[in-house]
This record gives structure tokens, C-alpha cells and sequence, in this order.
């Protein structure tokens, strides 16, 4: 799946109300079928955080040396959003970075600090971090597939992706505009469908 970042952070709030409602739906019979059973708790909590706080901290990453978070860019929002609800979860976090240091240099800088979660795979793509491509099919977190790269992708912008489908951390690299320096993004994607904590 490609998460359109640029389009998810203008809107997160009404996609976020929308997911939140269809989530609800969806858990709702399931609720309902465990209530006939004698389930003694009929009640449905939902915890939602939606904001434009995403940073390398949320996404569960370093900041890179000398690095600064883009605020109020119109055109790179940061986003951080989180919905629990029953068994379903899910969590987003999107955040921008500009460094004057080259996009190799930020490359080798978190493909070390990806291997803790993981193979780290290196993708290349025509995208920007403004669509940045991470895999998810609709399964179970027991059967959470390996990540893999977009076929025949390729490209200025280095995507490293680490985790699996279902619990990903993914870094977005490109040569700033300016031609000076580069521009990332950091993203992480948690989902689940089970009991847990998100």
C-alpha cells in the first residue's frame, strides 16, 4: 500500500473520523456475538490520537545528527495518529527532516539503526517521501509477511524498510530541492486485529 503522506497529513482528521466509524462497525458484531455468549463486559472503548506531532520519537527512530523536523510546511505535514479499538489497532506516525549532510551519508545513518527491527531492505523509487510505499495486506499479525520493495521501481529516492507487514519502520531518502543536502522522512506503521497493546 502507498500512504500518500502529503494527503493523509492535510486530512488525517476526517480520515481518522471515518476510519475510527468503519473500525467500529466492524468490531461491533463481533461484540455483540461475545455479549450472547455471557460476556459480562459490553462495552466497546476506542482511544484515538490524532495530531500533527509525529517526530523521530514517535516513530520509534533517532533524530539524525544535526537534523531539523520541518514544521508548518504545507507541503510535508507530520502526522501522528493512533486507534484502538477491541481487538483492532492501528497506529501511523509520519514525520519530515531536512540535513545538510548528503542522502548517503542519512542512508547509512539509519541502516544501521534499522537493523534492530529487523533485515533492512533498500528500495529505490521514483516517489517522494510525500508517497511513501509501505506493504500491508489484510491478514492476521500471526501471518505478518516479510516487507519487500515495489517491482521494477526505480528512481533518485532510497526507501530502507525494516519490520514486518504489520509492524514497520520505513526511511525516506531524497536530495533536498535546494540541491544541497537531503530531505527524509521517517514513518511508522503498527496494525493489529488481535488483543494487544498498540
Amino acid at each position: 500500500m502507498r500512504i500518500p503522506v502529503r494527503l493523509f497529513a492535510r486530512s488525517h482528521l476526517a480520515f481518522a473520523t471515518v476510519f475510527a466509524l468503519l473500525l467500529l462497525l466492524s468490531a461491533l458484531p463481533a461484540k455483540a456475538q461475545n455479549a450472547d455468549n455471557g460476556d459480562q463486559d459490553k462495552n466497546l472503548d476506542v482511544h484515538l490520537h490524532v495530531g500533527k506531532d509525529g517526530d523521530a520519537r514517535t516513530a520509534g527512530l533517532p533524530v539524525y545528527p544535526g537534523a531539523h523536523l520541518k514544521h508548518n510546511d504545507e507541503d510535508k505535514e507530520n502526522a501522528n495518529f493512533a486507534l484502538l479499538a477491541g481487538t483492532f489497532g492501528l497506529k501511523l506516525v509520519v514525520a519530515h527532516y531536512d540535513s545538510g549532510d548528503s542522502p548517503d551519508k542519512v542512508i547509512g545513518y539509519y541502516r544501521e539503526r534499522l537493523k534492530k527491527f529487523g533485515k533492512v531492505l533498500e528500495c529505490h523509487t521514483s516517489k517522494s517521501g510525500d508517497d511513501v510505499h509501505v506493504n500491508s495486506d489484510n491478514h492476521d499479525s500471526k501471518d505478518s509477511k516479510e516487507l519487500k520493495c515495489d517491482s521494477g521501481d526505480t528512481g533518485g529516492a532510497v526507501e530502507l524498510k525494516a519490520g514486518t507487514e504489520d509492524n514497520q519502520h520505513v526511511v525516506s531518502v531524497e536530495p533536498a530541492e535546494s540541491g544541497k543536502g537531503s530531505a527524509f522522512a521517517l514513518v511508522y506503521l503498527y496494525k493489529r486485529s488481535k488483543q494487544g497493546d498498540i
